[in-house]
């Protein structure tokens, strides 16, 4: 159970993958930073707040440009092509780790086109479902997905995705694969999950918890060791269970 808490808490990490900056004065014109998913999702709500906080403290203006599509692999080769000076970065997460492994082909190498900078944060992930799916809870949802697992849907962002991992990690911990739907970024998974047009999702506190809170979806487990504050009645994935 450890090893799968700790998976899902990895697979949220969001991390800041621009080019090397010039030796010029720095910066000197507008930065775009590139979000690899649709528009609206955690990810892209990350980078919004980071941009406007680098506007202010460099006083030049950051934007955002949203390139989705591949599991974040699209967003990914846009950077690698950029001029290397430093005015087109790239916020991804554990997916650009993974990429390598799950696309044959890649525009770029993920371990020597960019310059790392750092970590920005760790977000711990919650299984979410529908607001009218039938269990309760998550010993429930385990049981209803072996029973339906040729017509349970798991959304998630894309081949490689935080979501796609952690909803990888969830079949391979109730041992029973279902159906696997993915998008082209957060934001329209979600979409569809609050319009019933698929049943469950695994993804970060950062893009359910207004939903959760608000009650368009329903809340099975977060994968932190600890319950979270601003969810305090929605269990961990030990509480619920899980093997």
């Amino acid at each position: 159970m450890r090893k799968f808490v700790a998976a899902l808490a990895a697979a949220a990490a969001v991390t800041l993958y621009p080019f090397a900056a010039g030796a010029q004065t720095y910066p000197e014109r507008t930065i775009t930073v590139v979000v690899p998913f649709a528009a609206g999702g955690p990810t892209d709500t990350v980078t919004r707040l980071i941009a406007e906080a680098m506007s202010k403290d460099l006083g030049q203006q950051v934007i955002v440009e949203n390139v989705g599509g591949a599991g974040g692999t699209l967003g990914a080769g846009r950077v690698a092509k950029a001029d290397p000076d430093g005015y087109t970065l790239l916020l991804h997460h554990i997916g650009m780790a993974t990429s390598a492994t799950l696309y044959r082909k890649l525009a770029y190498d993920t371990l020597n086109a960019f310059e790392y900078v750092g970590l920005v944060t760790e977000v711990p992930m919650t299984v979410v479902g529908r607001k009218d799916l039938e269990p309760t809870d998550l010993k429930g949802l385990v049981e209803y997905a072996k029973a339906n697992k040729d017509t349970v849907t798991v959304a998630n962002a894309g081949i490689g995705a935080a979501s796609h991992l952690c909803g990888m990690l969830f079949m391979s911990a109730i041992g029973t694969p279902l159906v696997t739907v993915p998008y082209k970024g957060t934001g329209p998974a979600m979409t569809d999950l609050l319009g019933g047009q698929v049943d469950m999702m695994c993804d970060q506190t950062t893009n359910t918890t207004k939903q959760i809170q608000g009650g368009t979806i329903k809340a099975y487990a977060v994968t932190s060791p600890e319950r979270l504050d601003v969810l305090p009645d929605v269990p961990t994935t030990t509480e619920g269970g899980l093997p």
